[in-house]
């Protein structure tokens, strides 16, 4: 039988979600917690995979067994894992639905802090500055919509197959001394939304306009898009699914 299991993490302590050769991560805690609890190994496929220090408000993964798990599964998760990795809730699918293949979007969002914040250091880039044109920022988000080819935003000397994206949505908001982007899209290539938000930083403060975009992205040069937006202000919020 196939479960989904919906969880979220802080990710500052993690290399990413996906596990990796002598590096902590957030799939290896799950996979060991739900091992230990079950008596039996169980492999994760995640959704996706996040960057070392971002984190995820829902993510999700699924897993095989032959068990007819408990109600209060996730309760005894959370009791064995880590305190910044939470289990909200796990259910049975399909035997064939996939956590990865079978998403239809995914939202991410980034927050920036305008001022010194000694409490959101480990969850938003500070640049303490008041003066980025989030007008402008704006305005570069709708000419996303024109394209699908984001190579100018992808990690270099990666195994994709294709770096043809769909965005459903891109908008900054600010709420005093925070910004926020928000940013949907069918699948996204690694490193893509903070190499986004790290060329839209540029044209708020002014070093590019926004029609400048135009030509980061048919450059398809990684080269000429601005430089990444560090990890810690970056939340994958939501995986969209057409559940049966």
């Amino acid at each position: 039988m196939r479960y989904f299991i919906e969880f979220s993490y802080h990710g500052k302590n993690y290399f990413g979600y996906q596990i990796q050769p002598r590096e902590i991560t957030v799939q290896e805690e799950l996979e060991k917690a739900l091992s230990l609890i079950l008596r039996e190994e169980i492999k994760t496929t995640g959704a996706g995979r996040t960057d070392t220090g971002v984190h995820a408000k829902k993510m999700f993964a699924h897993f095989d067994t032959e068990q007819i798990l408990e109600v209060n599964l996730p309760h005894k998760l959370n009791s064995f894992l880590p305190p910044d990795i939470s289990v909200k809730r796990i259910f049975k699918v399909k035997d064939d639905f996939h956590a990865r293949f079978d998403a239809t979007f995914r939202t991410y969002e980034y927050y920036i802090s305008l001022e010194k914040n000694p409490f959101t250091q480990d969850s938003a880039w500070q640049i303490w500055r008041r003066d980025l044109d989030i007008d402008k920022m704006n305005e570069a988000c709708k000419i996303l919509f024109e394209y699908d080819d984001f190579t100018s935003f992808a990690k270099l000397h990666t195994d994709n197959k294709t770096n043809l994206c769909k965005i459903y949505k891109a908008e900054w908001t600010q709420n005093g001394s925070e910004l926020k982007f928000t940013i949907s899209a069918d699948r996204f290539l690694r490193n893509m939304v903070r190499a986004i938000v790290g060329t839209m930083v540029e044209i708020g403060n002014g070093k590019i306009q926004p029609e400048d975009l135009r030509t980061i992205i048919d450059s398809q040069n990684r080269n000429a898009a601005g430089t990444s937006a560090p990890p810690q202000g970056l939340f994958l919020v939501y995986v969209g699914y057409n559940f049966p």
